[in-house]
């Protein structure tokens, strides 16, 4: 007979009715009178209970069925007599497929997030990485669907490039080169001539600048999809491998792009609650009994919106009466994450919109603030940004939003729409202009105001889920000396 889910099994209320249901042992419970076996397929956070007459099957049979093994059950649907559940199936027939012997790693005992990441093949099958896949996968569902009835149109942009976004260096390559035997000029640099693209070519860090040109073209595009970045950082907010969201959209000015940001990501974060429900009462009991009241603060809060220079003076002010932190925070320094959650947990209790940053850790492609007279004799012009703020040097028209816990959760700006100021910024941090003609020609040609973000998707997961490692909210991590699975 045709199987049925066990998700839809628990919804049914078709008493007497004969179902068949597939999946693995989470436990089996033996007595000489009767055996429980709580079983599930993945569907549902939920386990079905299926009941065992032992004197009606083949005690080696049962001795056999132990957690992890994957059956198949044939039986009766009634109500059930136990507690926490409302079916369950008095079994008439069983058949093993897949047997699993002492051995093996995901016990029901609890095992730590170390050994689960060593056994990402296997972990997948547990409670804790069943739900937190399950939300992963209804986040990306949120994200289409937001974007789609925003009027949006899905971008794809290429994995392989030969231009780096950030100006970081921290960069994959891709070759076809034999690596032990390289063709070098009199400098000793590569030559490409003769590899597949016939020049150097990297795995890509962001889709933005391609995204760019889709914005241009057709109004708002957002990309989704896998990026990478090769820093040798070991932290628990950091991947070699990560899926990013980037919308991006012309005419959008600082005011309007905060808006869809934090309209954006309060769309996400509902849409988890309305339909995540079981796996975040899993995970709010077993990983951060906050966790719901914290999802629902977000939608409660405005988020407050923050030009840096302001946020220093916070800082510094919480310094002066106590507060220590590990990293300094004067003006012009790039704040670590414990600023950042300072300013969201400590400080102002709700997630944080930070504005116009200093140019000097930015991004080239970020419009500038409009510069006034540096009354210092010799110094640089000071910025006037976001809402009249005056800082002390020229900042940039970025829009980072910071959440509890987390930290920065999403990197925006406005986009320098003018071909003289991008070139000037350019030309003033030295890069190589080689692989950026194709962007630079949109501002020659048509040019127009725009901005955008990017988020990282699983840094939502973190959020949305509670859990504490970036590493266990995807399903096979890529971390500094670790590819395996």
């Amino acid at each position: 007979m045709s199987r049925t889910k066990i998700v839809d099994v628990l919804k049914s209320t078709e008493y007497g009715k004969e179902v068949c249901v597939k999946g693995w042992v989470r436990t089996h419970r033996s007595s000489k009178a009767v055996d429980f076996i709580a079983l599930n397929d993945g569907s549902t956070i939920k386990n079905v209970q299926v009941v065992v007459d032992p004197s009606q099957f083949d005690e080696q049979l049962l001795k056999d069925i132990t957690t992890g093994s994957c059956i198949c059950a044939v039986g009766k649907l009634v109500e059930s007599q136990g507690a926490g559940q409302t079916s369950e199936i008095q079994a008439t027939s069983l058949e093993v497929y897949g047997l699993c012997g002492n051995d093996y790693p995901m016990q029901k005992k609890g095992q730590s997030f170390e050994v689960m990441r060593k056994n990402a093949h296997m972990r997948l099958r547990t409670n804790t990485f069943g739900a937190v896949m399950r939300i992963r996968h209804n986040m990306a569902m949120a994200i289409h669907t937001y974007f789609h009835e925003h009027g949006f149109f899905y971008f794809h942009t290429p994995l392989i490039t030969a231009s780096d976004c950030e100006g970081a260096g921290n960069m994959f390559q891709v070759t076809t080169k034999n690596l032990y035997d390289l063709k070098k000029d009199e400098q000793g640099k590569i030559i490409y001539d003769d590899d597949f693209f016939g020049e150097q070519t990297s795995l890509t860090v962001s889709g933005q600048l391609e995204g760019e040109l889709g914005a241009t073209a057709l109004g708002a595009i957002y990309t989704f999809g896998p990026t990478f970045r090769a820093e040798n950082s070991n932290t628990p907010r950091h991947l070699a491998e990560f899926w990013m969201v980037e919308p991006e959209v012309a005419f959008l000015d600082q005011e309007e792009l905060m808006d869809l940001e934090e309209d954006f990501i309060k769309y996400c974060v509902k849409w988890a609650l309305d339909n995540c429900k079981d796996d975040l009462q899993f995970l709010n009991q077993m990983i951060d009994k906050t966790l719901i009241e914290r999802l629902e603060g977000v939608l409660k809060e405005t988020f407050v919106r923050l030009p840096y220079t302001e946020g220093i003076n916070i800082l510094q002010e919480a310094i002066k009466n106590g507060k220590k932190f590990e990293f300094p925070c004067q003006w012009g320094d790039d704040l670590a994450s414990e600023h950042e959650r300072y300013l969201v947990e400590e400080h102002f209790k709700k997630p944080v919109i930070m504005t116009d940053y200093p140019r000097a850790f930015k991004s080239f492609y970020m419009k500038q603030n409009e510069a006034s007279p540096n009354p210092s004799e010799g110094g640089e012009p000071w910025s006037v940004g976001y809402k009249g703020a005056v800082a002390p040097g020229p900042t940039m028209q970025g829009t980072d939003v910071l959440f509890p816990q987390i930290g920065e959760i999403i990197g925006g700006s406005v986009r320098e729409e003018s071909y003289d100021k991008l070139m000037s910024e350019i030309e003033r941090r030295q890069m190589d202009q080689t692989h950026l003609w194709w962007y630079i020609d949109t501002r020659r040609w048509g040019s127009c105001p725009h901005a955008g973000f990017g988020l990282g998707f699983e840094r939502l997961i973190l959020f949305v889920t509670g859990m504490q490692n970036i590493r266990d909210v995807i399903p096979f991590p890529r971390t500094p000396k670790s590819a395996e699975f």
